[in-house]
């Protein structure tokens, strides 16, 4: 790709990104459940985890960017409005139900050639379950009892054998969660949730290839290809295709992030001039490790110099941040990273350990710590 790169700073480069992932605001997105769906459309996915020690992740991602968000409107717009479903994007998340189709092409692989977490299941009793539900309607791991149970195979997997099948047909795309009652979830057939009379048709691999670059161009601003391919690797060489092409029509341009020059990345001529103009008001944000920003490591230590640390599975003597260290950005700088833990008994969050990045200044601690009461009020709401 020989077009003329140009140069970006570190500070423009955070700019473009900050800006892509609506952090730069204080309301992006509005109130309300339709600044859930927003939200979830404009980002791609929100990672879904199952680490409790404060409010789960999902949550977590969309209050940093919905200021009054409310637990509720996700349950609306999964269970009641429909405009997002859960399956695996490099991760369980949650994904906009209009981009359904993309998804498709996967569970078809999965239902001709099954993984490891889910081979082995009877087709008996895999119909006999599709004949439950469709009979009963959504059932949850606790509404199904197992004669024999197994010893689990993994710390996430279940005893219950039954566990196993309403997972085949979930990522098969026979079933969808329809609601989640904490972690808790409920499978109901897919078409009979989203009222499909027929399903719809499977996008192209080219087609697939194009919405990760749509995707990511959205929401990241500046891309590279690692970026725009985080979870879908096989999807490279088509996507690095699409990219050629748009550098040619001008829909992309060639940008170098200083001192970086061996990394090629590119955005769309409209990221570039926002560069230009004055930088808003600092937001601080006490962030998520699942956070879009902070879940591709390598590119936030790239742009913000700072390299995160997930350390809930390491030993505790090894641990540098915490068992569950939250990034904390103030304007376009990480400047401490928290390790929090709700009390919910005593409704307050306690702070385990607290890392400072930045060099401390007047006014810093100040910022974060009311930046944490407004944290600590969503959440032990």
């Amino acid at each position: 790709m020989g077009a003329k790169s140009f140069p970006l700073t570190p500070a423009q480069a955070r700019a473009i990104w900050l800006r892509a992932q609506r952090l730069d605001a204080e309301a992006p997105f509005g109130e309300g459940p339709e600044a859930t769906r927003r939200a979830v459309e404009h980002l791609g996915y929100v990672q879904i985890d199952t680490i409790n020690v404060i409010e789960r992740s999902h949550h977590h991602i969309l209050h940093t960017r919905i200021p009054g968000y409310s637990r509720a409107d996700l349950e609306q717009a999964q269970s009641t409005d429909k405009t997002v479903f859960e399956y695996w994007t490099h991760a369980l998340s949650y994904v906009p139900t209009a981009d359904y189709r993309f998804f498709i092409p996967a569970m078809e692989r999965l239902r001709q050639t099954p993984n490891a977490w889910l081979a082995g299941v009877d087709a008996d009793d895999y119909a006999a379950l599709l004949r439950r539900i469709r009979r009963e309607g959504a059932l949850s791991i606790r509404d199904i009892d197992d004669e024999v149970l197994v010893e689990k195979t993994h710390p996430w997997a279940s005893r219950k054998p039954s566990k196993r099948v309403l997972r085949l047909g979930f990522f098969i795309g026979d079933l969808t969660i329809s609601k989640r009652s904490g972690m808790l979830k409920s499978y109901e057939l897919a078409g009979r949730h989203f009222g499909w009379l027929r399903r719809p048709r499977p996008a192209t691999e080219a087609q697939i290839a194009a919405y990760l670059l749509d995707r990511a161009v959205r929401s990241q601003g500046i891309v590279s290809l690692d970026s725009i391919c985080f979870g879908n690797l096989a999807s490279k060489a088509a996507v690095s295709g699409l990219i050629e092409t748009a550098v040619r029509r001008k829909r992309l341009l060639p940008v170098t992030l200083d001192g970086h020059a061996k990394i090629q990345h590119w955005a769309p001529p409209a990221a570039l001039d926002t560069t230009a103009e004055a930088p808003p008001r600092p937001q601080v944000h006490i962030l998520s490790p699942f956070d879009p920003l902070v879940i591709q490591r390598k590119r936030l230590n790239l742009f913000f110099g700072y390299e995160h640390r997930f350390e809930a599975y390491v030993p505790a003597a090894k641990r540098v941040l915490g068992y569950f260290a939250l990034p904390v950005l103030m304007g376009d700088e990480v400047v401490a990273a928290i390790d929090l833990k709700a009390d919910r008994q005593a409704r307050k969050l306690l702070v385990q350990k607290w890392t400072w990045i930045a060099k401390r200044r007047a006014g810093l601690k100040l910022a974060i710590e009311e930046a944490m009461a407004r944290f600590e009020q969503f959440q032990l709401s």
